[in-house]
């Protein structure tokens, strides 16, 4: 492949992600918001159960993640068809907050005192939904799967209706610095990562599992500037053979294209939350284009390590995949069927489980009492640590490497924990599907 030399014109890319949502900005048709006729709590209703989210539909977090939130909305529609869950179809309502924390806090407070939503579902954002958690739960509103890998959802005490969906950012850290330690012994590594809990957390867990002596450089980007050349100069001047990024897929693709503009061409790791090979590959002709250069996407990212906690979308066999891909034709095909397009469906999909779970006539509380009795598997190809002292999601992933356009995984999944616990092989196996695609209230 020939090198491309790009010059990144960061102005023009700070434009580009600030329209780069592919979304609406609310879903799921009208009613439902707190109706009376067997309501047993705000936002139900004797035939519906109204839900909330804020989501990044625009600014620097919307390539990708703006796909999120319509896949949970196919995967609610597909539901309700059938005649939703214990007899209630779900409206799902979710709201752009831009990946702005001040937006985050006014969208919210409006879904809750206005809107009056049973409960807030996978809303989106570290640095966002910090902003919010404690007014959630001071309310006492199910603060459901939230979409970030932040420790900081696990905190029972201090946030006892908030919970995680996906692997921590630290387990995710430990998982892959164990594979780059032993893969890369010997060998100068660096990091690239965001500057807030996102990054620090994931940082947390990489330095549990890679000698100190073998990290040459440390490099925190802040998600406001899109200018990652500072960075990308002292990762090259550390000479670092393999550098891992906790970064959103805008920014694993500035920091891409800004190593192709210097000529420096380390080993990529990324965490799952910013290597959705579809969403990167975009993302770097995008920006290209909008400095005037032609690159092609797919080439760039081949071979960039990585991890995932679900199937890939590229395995045609998997029971999973089959429901998801059908769900997606039907409701969104206009949108690529890809990791964010899985996760949110994925993540839908353990919501429903939850409200099964929660019984003929749900309450805030009885929601919150369902996902702490522990709820199965799913399409995770691990188990959840849900209970009465952990509100943390998935124990683990499975590294993988992306090939093609999709990621291969490798080995076995993992597990482990946020301390000092061992990184493991994981020994069970992923459930099936249901034959209907909807979770049982057994």
């Amino acid at each position: 492949m020939k090198r491309m030399h790009v010059r990144v014109a960061l102005g023009a890319v700070g434009v580009l992600l600030a329209t780069a949502a592919c979304g609406g900005s609310s879903s799921g048709g009208g009613g439902g918001g707190g109706g009376s006729g067997g309501a047993s709590a705000p936002g139900v209703t004797s035939d519906s159960v109204t839900i909330g989210s804020t989501q990044p539909l625009t600014g620097p977090a919307a390539p990708g993640y703006s796909e999120i939130a319509p896949a949970s909305d196919a995967y609610f529609k597909y539901i309700n068809s059938q005649g939703g869950i214990n007899g209630r179809k779900i409206i799902y309502k979710y709201v752009d907050d831009g990946y702005n924390p001040t937006q985050t806090v006014a969208q919210t407070r409006k879904l809750i005192t206005q809107d009056k939503v049973f409960g807030i579902f996978n809303a989106l954002g570290t640095p966002t939904h910090e902003k919010v958690v404690d007014f959630l739960n001071q309310q006492k509103v199910p603060d459901l799967f939230v979409a970030s890998g932040c420790l900081c959802w696990d905190n029972v005490s201090a946030h006892p209706y908030t919970f995680g969906w996906q692997v921590d950012y630290t387990v995710e850290g430990k998982i892959l610095g164990k594979y780059i330690a032993q893969k890369f012994a010997g060998k100068k590594i660096a990091y690239f990562y965001q500057n807030d809990d996102f990054g620090q957390d994931g940082v947390k867990g990489l330095d549990m599992e890679i000698p100190k002596n073998m990290v040459v450089s440390r490099q925190a980007y802040d998600v406001t500037n899109t200018d990652v050349s500072d960075q990308v100069s002292k990762l090259q001047a550390s000479h670092a053979d393999v550098v891992v990024s906790f970064s959103v897929p805008a920014f694993t693709a500035l920091l891409k294209l800004n190593m192709l503009k210097v000529n420096y061409n380390p080993q990529l790791a990324v965490s799952n939350v910013g290597s959705d090979p579809i969403t990167l590959s975009g993302l770097l002709e995008a920006f290209a284009k909008q400095a005037k250069a032609t690159v092609n996407g797919g080439d760039l990212i081949q071979g960039i390590i990585t991890d995932g906690y679900l199937s890939s979308p590229a395995d045609p066999s998997n029971s999973w995949i089959q429901l998801f891909q059908k769900i997606h034709d039907q409701y969104i095909p206009k949108l690529p069927f890809d990791g964010n397009v899985e996760y949110g469906m994925a993540a839908a999909y353990t919501f429903a489980q939850a409200l099964a779970a929660a019984g003929d006539n749900p309450t805030r509380d009885s929601l919150v009492k369902a996902v702490e009795s522990g709820l199965p598997q799913g399409p995770g190809l691990v188990p959840f640590r849900f209970s009465a002292d952990s509100h943390a999601g998935f124990t683990g992933a499975q590294v993988g490497v992306i090939k093609g356009t999709a990621i291969k995984l490798l080995g076995s999944p993992q597990t482990t924990d946020d301390g000092g616990g061992a990184v493991q092989d994981f020994s069970g196996t992923q459930p099936q599907a249901p034959s209907n695609g909807i979770p049982s209230s057994g």
